[in-house]
């Protein structure tokens, strides 16, 4: 495949992919500096770069915020099999059927392998997207309090305090929950805004929108 046609297939995830590593970066090297600014309020030596990655304070802050989005994928992927919003760009038509809601069929030549075998495989790969967004936020989920916890057991030693939590009782704590109720309800704010905004405004040649010229009323996909 030449790089033109490689472009032209793949260019929309190379650059969410090139954006994603280029903010995640800077996150982590900001992160580093306050880190740093932070641990020398305490009188403690700085940490280098990589030292500062295994840090609680690095792990909690990238994974606070996974969790948000995988969380707010998945369940948006569910609400949408069921759920409608007429006029909406993001929802299907609840006047018709739609072709991602046919049965699907295991003799089609060019259908997945998984359609192919049937059974228990089918019926994972029937859920396999909604799956693998909850799996993504349950680990997040699960790396976020770890690294909240390390974050904050290091911040009270810093303190020069020696009340140490262990993971259940900081799960129990509302600075956890704190953490994780302001990327949610930001991340589902950002739905609401796309699903209601699609029923009015347009945006020519994006699939996120109805045609230019489609009444409100018309569900675009």
């Amino acid at each position: 495949m030449n790089t033109k046609k490689l472009w032209r297939n793949n260019g929309l995830s190379i650059v969410l992919i090139t954006i994603t590593l280029l903010t995640l970066m800077a996150h982590l090297l900001t992160g580093w500096h306050d880190y740093n600014q932070e641990r020398q309020e305490y009188h403690l030596a700085a940490l280098s770069f990589v030292e500062y990655l295994p840090t609680g304070h690095c792990i909690e802050s990238v994974f606070e915020n996974w969790e948000s989005e995988f969380l707010q994928m998945g369940l948006y992927v569910v609400l949408t099999v069921s759920l409608y919003q007429r006029g909406s760009s993001e929802s299907k038509d609840p006047d018709s059927s739609e072709e991602v809601d046919r049965q699907p069929n295991p003799q089609r030549k060019d259908a997945p392998r998984a359609v192919r075998r049937g059974g228990w495989v089918l019926a994972l790969y029937q859920h396999s997207l909604s799956l693998a967004f909850f799996l993504l936020f349950a680990l997040s989920f699960i790396l976020h309090a770890l690294g909240g916890l390390k974050q904050h057991n290091t911040e009270e030693q810093m303190k020069g305090s020696n009340e140490v939590l262990n993971l259940g009782e900081f799960l129990g704590t509302s600075e956890f929950w704190f953490q994780s109720f302001q990327n949610w309800q930001s991340e589902f704010l950002s739905v609401l805004s796309i699903v209601v905004l699609s029923i009015f405004l347009r945006q020519k040649g994006s699939p996120e929108s109805k045609p230019v010229d489609a009444p409100h009323s018309e569900t675009g996909n």
